[in-house]
């Protein structure tokens, strides 16, 4: 297929980036500490923290972690908290110290966190508080030798920070008992590494950043080794793409997403650090009217979610209220979004929902709307520079225009493979190319449309179902608030569609939803059973997790 996509991007656009601009991401660092000293960087919980603090606690803490701890080079060390002013200053030092970041998630039950920690060979975590009985059931079974912990207000100022402490710890009690012999505190180290030298590393773009876990397309969770090269390539063809659109140093953006994950990691923080941006750490945005007001507080230029998160604000008190005059961009990601979600977005704030895709082991952004697009187009957009994509059979043949296949991905954000799983690696890199696990396909434009995933495919006599197009219908009903939909097995058809909805008036009936899928479906894709719930089980940054409701089948048949 020709590259006939690249005659669509926006004027200023190019189709290629040099992914060696920066040696590696402590370059950009140093440009953004350097350039913008005195901005703003990060705000959480009314407290400001400017890029020549971020630069004097991350650089602290880089000497602390090289000279106290003794860390080498290339070693491994764990962050596990939620998005928090000490999340940017523990990896900024952690990177600065030549050291590998390895993000987790703090909802991790003790065995999932075992595996990571072990997994990665982790020499040392830096862990919230509220989270550190779930690493003490397990910590003298992992390498773990130093333990960091910080409090939910360390980073205030001091007044609000103990009040703050207090309330989380005694009031709310937040913080179940514990017991870490040994343990440091965060304010210690950083206290102590102010005054150790700081000594920069030497590195290259071929050195490890993160081991960043994912499940992949396949098995247990993995650690995709992203180096250095891969992020810089990755925040240059973010900056290429959406970079006429922004002003350095005069964006504000808001973080509601977790840090820990790769979408809030390279579109939100790394992207706007590059930039100069004053970036709002949302510490809990499932606290949906608490964040309306946080939002009100604030003239935001830019917003990044995923479609539960705008879904969320939409259906929230006060959202419509706010004062949108000021915002430029809305990227959603991480999963597909909704045409009804989108078109409501567009209808409230005035300015277009684009959608982004993207993967853990892609860094992760692979493919984007152009900035310039004026509504919903259902598509995924087009590759981003310097990027090759392309939609091939199960043998591996590309397939002609509007032939859906599985989506695969090569450029310079690819990761390295994934960490001492070679055999995991060949699995889903062939000749350079990485298998997405995605069906999709592309349009005579060279714009990418995501089908579904291969693994949720529906088979129902044969044919092909793909729960994106069900859900994406039962979206458009005004009383569906959210919903999944899922194949089980069926002694006649193979399989059959179960779909699950939370309701948004809890008058709506199954007749009712029949009744909208029997004009907008075909026969073989009408659900045949529907069940009401009041909440869909979802991932740590809102993506509903189908596996979770295939799961609850099989155990309950």
């Amino acid at each position: 297929m020709e590259k006939v996509w690249l005659k669509r991007y926006p004027k200023g656009v190019s189709e290629f980036i040099d992914p060696d601009h920066y040696s590696s991401l402590l370059d950009i660092f140093e440009e953004a500490f350097g350039s913008f000293a005195d901005q703003p960087a990060f705000i959480n919980m009314g407290e400001t923290m400017t890029y020549r603090h971020l630069e004097e606690q991350s650089r602290a803490f880089a000497a602390y972690l090289q000279q106290d701890l003794g860390l080498k080079k290339g070693e491994r060390v764990a962050v596990m908290m939620p998005n928090l002013l000490q999340y940017p200053i523990a990896l900024c030092g952690i990177l600065r110290a030549g050291l590998v970041v390895v993000n987790v998630n703090p909802l991790y039950t003790p065995r999932e966190l075992k595996h990571q920690l072990t997994d990665s060979g982790t020499k040392v975590i830096i862990i919230l508080s509220n989270f550190a009985h779930t690493l003490e059931q397990i910590v003298a079974e992992t390498p773990v030798e130093h333990v960091i912990l910080t409090k939910l207000g360390d980073q205030l100022s001091a007044p609000k920070r103990t009040l703050v402490n207090f309330v989380v710890r005694y009031v709310k009690r937040m913080v179940p008992k514990y017991n870490l012999p040994g343990a440091l505190s965060l304010r210690h180290a950083l206290a102590r590494g102010k005054y150790m030298q700081y000594i920069k590393p030497e590195l290259t773009g071929d050195d490890l950043a993160f081991l960043q876990y994912t499940g992949g397309t396949t098995g247990v969770a993995k650690g995709a080794m992203l180096t250095h090269r891969n992020m810089v390539a990755n925040l240059e063809q973010v900056s290429e793409v959406i970079g006429p659109l922004l002003e350095k140093g005069k964006e504000f953006v808001v973080t509601a997403l977790p840090l820990y994950h790769i979408f809030a990691l390279t579109a939100n923080m790394l992207t706007f650090m590059k930039l100069g941006a004053k970036n709002l750490l949302i510490t809990n945005p499932r606290d949906m009217p608490n964040f309306v007001k946080e939002l009100g507080k604030y003239p935001f230029t830019v917003i990044t979610g995923v479609n539960t998160l705008f879904n969320g604000l939409l259906n929230t008190e006060g959202f419509s209220d706010l004062d949108f005059s000021k915002m430029r961009l809305s990227l959603g990601g991480g999963m597909a979004v909704q045409r009804a979600v989108a078109d409501k977005w567009q209808q409230e704030t005035g300015k277009p929902l684009l959608e982004g895709y993207g993967l853990t082991e892609c860094a992760p952004l692979v493919t984007v709307s152009p900035y310039d697009c004026t509504g919903f187009s259902g598509t995924i957009g087009l590759p981003a520079p310097s990027t090759e994509v392309r939609v091939v059979d199960d043998e591996g043949k590309e397939q002609p225009i509007g032939a859906p296949g599985e989506l695969q991905v090569k450029g310079p954000q690819v990761m390295k493979g994934y960490w001492q799983r070679p055999e995991a690696t060949a699995e889903v890199m062939h000749d350079g190319w990485f298998c997405t696990g995605d069906i999709a396909t592309a349009d005579d434009e060279g714009f990418f449309r995501i089908v579904d995933r291969k693994k949720d495919m529906i088979l129902v006599s044969g044919f092909n179902v793909f729960p994106n197009e069900i859900e994406d219908v039962v979206a458009l009903h005004t009383d569906v608030l959210e919903c999944a939909a899922i194949g089980i097995p069926h002694e006649v058809s193979g399989e059959i569609v179960k779909l699950f909805i939370v309701r948004k008036n809890e008058a709506l009936r199954q007749e009712e939803i029949l009744k909208h899928c029997r004009k907008n479906l075909t026969a073989y894709k009408i659900p045949k059973i529907i069940e009401f719930r009041d909440e869909l089980p979802k991932s740590n940054v809102g993506k509903i997790l189908r596996r979770e409701l295939r799961d609850e089948e099989v155990k309950s048949a």
